[in-house]
């Protein structure tokens, strides 16, 4: 195991980047999508600008989006790379691998609430945010639990990072869309004495430290 600096635990949440072109206009949360050739580039930048970091393990979301950009970062960061479901997207149901304009022609009523209030929102055949935020929350305790005192990285979602962001900071859950999380965005969030404080978000760079 490798210990962080004065026995801190630290989780990098890193938000995966460019998906290919098969995604863009898309609902895709679910889906496999790999990455774009642009979004290749941004994994290995990413790997650059945390090689040397003293990671103790990498977990993934098992999407390919993400589980491509983990393989990357443990090239500069040689660690354990492991899936993690719970650190999925949200299911967005029989939204899925449509286009925003074809959800808004069959699902009027539904569409306007998800662009209005998406923490409300059921989606059909998928979850809902309670049920996203529940399962990723849980999972992002059992991680730092694991790791006391380590540094990790959480390769996931746009999601989840939000959710997770929005909790440590005590952001009301309807905000939680509030946060901004550009693709391959990097945040940092550092346990001191088990108290949450986060000093990076929605970066391209890693801090020198």
């Amino acid at each position: 195991m490798n210990a962080s600096k004065n026995s801190d635990t630290l989780l990098w949440l890193i938000r995966h980047p460019e998906p290919a072109a098969s995604a863009k206009g898309r609902c895709y949360g679910s889906l496999d999508i790999g990455l774009s050739p642009n979004g290749a580039g941004q994994a290995h930048s990413i790997a650059a600008a945390l090689a040397g970091e003293p990671f103790s393990a990498i977990y993934t979301s098992p999407r390919r989006r993400c589980t491509e950009t983990a393989r990357v970062l443990s090239g500069a960061c040689p660690c354990p790379v492991r899936d993690v479901e719970a650190l999925r997207e949200m299911d967005f149901g029989s939204f899925e691998g449509r286009s925003y304009d074809e959800i808004a022609a069959l699902y009027p009523d539904l569409y306007r609430q998800w662009m209005v209030h998406p923490t409300e929102t059921q989606f059909p055949g998928g979850e809902n945010f309670r049920q996203m935020f529940t399962r990723v929350l849980e999972a992002t305790r059992r991680l730092v639990e694991r790791h006391h005192g380590e540094s990790i990285a959480v390769v996931t979602h746009g999601g989840a990072i939000r959710i997770i962001l929005a909790d440590m900071l005590g952001i009301p859950s309807r905000n939680t869309f509030r946060i901004g999380q550009r693709h391959g965005a990097l945040n940092l969030i550092r346990y001191i004495e088990d108290v949450p404080i986060v000093e990076l978000m929605n970066s391209q760079t890693a801090p020198r430290r």
